[in-house]
């Protein structure tokens, strides 16, 4: 039987870096592994969709770019005579059938560390890893950063060319450079988690897939380094925040704000676990952003409703990570707290202040998110006609179909 498109679709961007992470830990070479994926996946779209999906893709998967890699290496022997000896002292490779790749390992936790190698720049092991592991589109990757998408392209490509100039051959970090490289995959799971809970743009405010693989992988990344508060504070985060994700949209498929969501049908096994970690995090040693950010979720998860909500403690939290981390979108939602805590007419000063610093209702990556601020703000206090403009210009601003029409709505009863 056929399968769907889409059903098909999703398998293979399933699959693909457990592919990849096996080519990659079994040869060490991850550009040819990706290029014999690539063939790989393409060969499947074609094969599949005609004679169904196998019992076992992934090994089908794996059994095909295996080959494509070995037809790789060895065309590569008639201009590099290191890979011929490479080649020659591992005989069983010149097996296309040979079993030489666990199809049932879990690879992508050490894909992400090897994605996040020490040849690359900070920025290009981060969307290296995004379209590597996490599947992200361009365009994804590209909003993330708040950049063109043309630019994002540009800077894949790049890196890619920039490991293939090098001959980098991509092995666990050693204990020296395992933290730089555990930072930058924190911070793919952190950019996967976002894109999946709010989604850049599009019909659909949430994509399951990737709030769920960003978890999955912070999962491991957390056994992988038990005694680091800084991944179980990303994981709580991660678990606290997508607690609320069943009630932050209607069944008609409208926003619904965090105070007016219905508490009881939060996920409270994942408050529960989310909770205990941030707790024991937070005893361990000094406090990083992660945890600062966890506990603020922890905060709002754990208050019986939103008028019980401590809107000073997260105030303080966020003034504190706006000092481990600065960057426009703490800023803002310390103008947030400040309102709840303090009122409407201290937060709006704060936000003129910190625009006339930070340029913040006109920075690409913040604005939209200001002017929306900024208009709850004014309605607060009574001026309609600046709310609306507000209102609308923020909704003007996102590609989000969800968001904007619940900034329009407001902007229409203002």
């Amino acid at each position: 039987m056929r399968p769907r498109p889409d059903a098909l679709e999703h398998l293979l961007r399933t699959e693909a870096p457990q592919v990849l992470g096996a080519l990659v830990r079994r040869f060490g070479r991850f550009d040819i592994a990706e290029e014999a994926v690539q063939d790989a996946l393409l060969a499947a779209s074609r094969q599949w969709y005609d004679d169904g999906i196998p019992d076992q893709p992934r090994s089908w998967l794996i059994r095909v770019a295996y080959r494509r890699m070995i037809d790789a290496l060895r065309a590569e022997q008639a201009t590099h005579r290191r890979e011929e000896a490479y080649v020659a002292s591992r005989p069983q490779i010149i097996d296309p059938d040979a079993d030489a790749v666990d199809a049932d390992h879990d690879d992508s936790l050490n894909l992400l560390l090897l994605c996040c190698h020490p040849a690359l720049s900070s920025a290009s092991r981060i969307a290296l890893t995004l379209r590597a592991v996490g599947g992200l589109t361009t365009f994804e990757i590209a909003h993330a950063y708040g950049v063109a998408e043309q630019t994002m392209a540009v800077r894949i490509s790049r890196a890619k060319q920039q490991i293939r100039r090098s001959g980098a051959r991509f092995r666990l970090a050693p204990d020296g450079d395992l933290p730089t490289r555990v930072s930058a995959v924190m911070r793919v799971l952190y950019l996967i988690f976002n894109e999946g809970y709010t989604a850049s743009s599009g019909e659909r405010l949430t994509r399951t897939d990737l709030t769920a693989e960003a978890i999955r992988l912070g999962r491991l990344l957390h056994r992988l380094l038990p005694d680091d508060p800084e991944p179980a504070g990303l994981l709580a985060l991660m678990l606290l925040t997508d607690s609320r994700r069943s009630t932050r949209m209607t069944e008609t498929g409208d926003l619904v704000p965090l105070a007016e969501q219905d508490r009881a049908r939060w996920d409270h096994a994942m408050i529960r676990e989310g909770s205990e970690l941030i707790r024991a995090a937070w005893s361990k040693r000094a406090v990083r952003a992660y945890q600062l950010q966890a506990a603020i979720a922890a905060v709002h998860a754990n208050a019986a409703s939103a008028d019980e909500t401590d809107w000073e403690q997260i105030a303080a939290l966020y003034l504190g990570l706006e000092q481990v981390e600065p960057g426009g979108h703490v800023m803002l939602a310390r103008v947030v707290a400040v309102a709840h805590a303090y009122g409407a007419a201290r937060a709006r000063s704060l936000l003129e202040q910190l625009d006339r610093e930070h340029g913040l209702l006109q920075h690409p990556l913040t604005r939209q998110r200001a002017h929306a601020i900024r208009a709850h703000l004014l309605e607060r206090e009574g001026d309609a006609a600046l709310a609306r403009a507000d209102f609308l210009a923020a909704a003007e601003l996102t590609e989000n179909a969800v968001e904007m029409r619940y900034l329009f709505r407001k902007a229409g009863r203002a």
